[in-house]
């Protein structure tokens, strides 16, 4: 999750280089953290700095390869061109959307890119090229209709696409076709899901509103204000998701080592199996209780150690352990549960959820 608050509320440069020193301390988690420092430096016009992070992260010399190089080269051309670089945030851009994503992070970064600077055109190919990577297409709507108006939603990363293309669409005139049906769906579903009426997708992407803000009558931005204002509970999910309330997991290695260091813990887990069961049962009652957003993060010893460093405490103290998932889902370390329809176990034993852990989970 990237920070989106402005720099005149937030030290951001403070921000950036304590996650920056934090890094160096769990060099597992660098990469998330030194992204969420560039970010930081972003929002204080401190953009050569970022620049540098971005360069630091894909260098052949950086300690260990990025995971994500594609989602660093994109970030780093929208930063460019916020700074003059144009055309080398566009060869950047072209190389991102060459190498075909299959997360739709970059193809969000770079389209929105481009949409920023007037290249609406290009913002558009990119926005339906990344929709055509990541998702089937969707069905032609019927005559009359709206578009695409059943099936599984589409995956959460893919929202901004859908989205982003239908804005783009309206900017440049384009009548509706089956994408924009799917993206009106999916809008709906989620207003609805939130309990919320959905302002229209046509009408929070009219390009008058637009205007309306560069207006000089006071009356128009005053009445712009107010939907704007009105608008943003339903639409704050969107810029920035909360964090998974985490469920923390050994796998069954790290728990013995875990245990022959800290025996003091045995208490906590008397065996790797009802390790695991304890996990799942937790979960489904968090999810009885209408808790939203639930993930699993997965420890290992030497990190947890070293958090126990950070906190001036020791590993053996149980108290210790749910901090530590929480600072690892902060992190971005939290997987979804429960694990999508068709995907293994969250346990790691290779098998279906649905055939291990979820066998009796009623979301199966």
């Amino acid at each position: 999750m990237r920070p989106d608050t402005p720099a005149d509320h937030v030290d951001h440069i403070a921000e950036a280089e304590r996650l920056e020193r934090t890094a160096g301390l769990y060099p597992e988690d660098a990469e998330q953290l030194l992204l969420q420092a560039a970010a930081h430096l972003e929002l204080a016009d401190a953009r050569e700095r970022a620049t540098t992070l971005y360069d630091n992260l894909l260098s052949p010399s950086a300690p260990h390869p990025p995971e994500n190089p594609t989602l660093i080269r994109a970030l780093k051309a929208a930063n460019l061109w916020e700074y003059g670089h144009e055309a080398e945030a566009r060869a950047i851009i072209e190389g991102v959307r060459g190498t075909a994503p299959s997360d739709a992070a970059p193809w969000v970064i770079a389209a929105e890119a481009l949409e920023a600077h007037d290249e609406l055109d290009q913002a558009h190919e990119t926005f339906t090229e990344g929709l055509g990577r990541l998702l089937p297409a969707p069905a032609e709507a019927a005559p009359g209709g709206s578009g695409d108006s059943g099936g599984a939603e589409p995956p959460y990363p893919t929202h901004p696409l859908l989205f982003g293309r239908h804005r783009v669409r309206r900017l440049l005139g384009e009548s509706h076709d089956a994408w924009d049906g799917l993206a009106d769906r999916v809008h709906r579903s989620r207003a609805a899901a939130a309990g919320r009426t959905p302002v229209p997708l046509d009408e929070l992407h009219d390009p008058k509103r637009v205007w309306a803000l560069g207006s000089e009558n006071p009356e128009d931005l005053r009445a712009e204000i107010t939907r704007l204002q009105a608008e943003l509970g339903s639409y704050r999910d969107a810029l920035s998701r909360p964090f998974p309330v985490a469920v923390l997991h050994w796998p069954s290695a790290e728990l013995t080592e875990l245990l022959t260091a800290y025996p003091a813990l045995t208490s906590e887990y008397p065996s790797h199996e009802a390790h695991l069961a304890t996990i799942e049962s937790s979960l489904r009652e968090l999810a009885t209780s209408g808790t939203p957003n639930l993930g699993i993060v997965t420890g290992t010893v030497p990190s947890y150690e070293a958090f126990a460093a950070s906190e001036g405490t020791s590993p053996d103290d149980v108290s210790l352990l749910p901090q530590y998932a929480t600072t690892l889902a902060a992190r971005g370390r939290a997987a979804g549960w429960p694990p999508e329809r068709g995907a293994g176990c969250w346990c790691g034993s290779g098998n279906p959820y649905t055939a291990c852990h979820g066998a009796t989970s009623t979301d199966s």
